[in-house]
C-alpha cells in the first residue's frame, strides 16, 4: 500500500523556497522563491542576497540609518534573482514566495509572464508599496493565492 501522508505540490514547492531562503545572508529578513511551470517542473530558484560580485562582508545589512548604509540600496530580493536565475521563458509559470513581493518584484514578475503568484507571509499588508503591487499584480491578471497555513520546514543537520 502507498503512502498517504505525503505532503501536496503547494507544500512542496513552497518548501523549496524556504530551502533557498536558508542561503540569505540577512540577518532580519529571509525570503526564498521557487518558479515552477505547468508541468510541475522547477524552473528556477532564488533567494535574497547580494549581487554577484559585491561582498556580503562589505555590505552592509542594517534596517535602519542613511540609505547607503543599510541593505536596501544593495540586496537583489528572492523573486528577482529566481527571475533572473532562469534559463528558459518564464511565460505562464507559477512564483512561490515565503513572503509577499515588494512593488519593484511585482513589476519584474509580470514582465516575466508569470502567471500566478502563491504565498505564505503578507506582514507588509496594507503600506503603500504592498497596495501598489497587489494593484498593479491584479491588474496585469495574476492570480494571488496564500497558502492558508505557514510551512514549517523541519531540516535535519547532522553535526559530525
Amino acid at each position: 500500500m502507498k503512502r498517504t501522508d505525503v505532503i501536496s505540490w503547494d507544500e512542496y514547492f513552497m518548501g523549496l523556497a524556504h530551502l533557498s531562503a536558508l542561503r540569505s545572508k540577512d540577518p532580519n529578513t529571509q525570503v526564498g522563491a521557487c518558479i515552477v511551470d505547468n508541468n510541475k517542473h522547477v524552473v528556477s530558484i532564488g533567494y535574497n542576497g547580494m549581487p554577484f560580485g559585491c561582498d556580503d562582508d562589505e555590505y552592509a545589512w542594517d534596517r535602519e540609518g542613511d540609505l547607503l548604509d543599510t541593505k536596501y540600496p544593495y540586496v537583489v530580493h528572492a523573486e528577482l534573482n529566481a527571475i533572473l536565475n532562469a534559463s528558459r521563458s518564464l511565460r505562464d509559470c507559477t512564483i512561490y514566495v515565503s513572503l509577499f513581493p515588494c512593488n519593484e518584484c511585482a513589476k519584474a514578475i509580470i514582465q516575466a509572464g508569470i502567471k500566478e503568484l502563491v504565498y505564505e507571509d503578507d506582514k507588509y499588508d496594507g503600506i503603500d508599496t504592498n497596495i501598489a503591487s497587489k494593484r498593479m499584480l491584479k491588474d496585469a491578471g495574476i492570480k494571488m493565492r496564500k497558502l492558508n497555513e505557514r510551512l514549517e520546514i523541519k531540516l535535519i543537520k547532522s553535526h559530525e
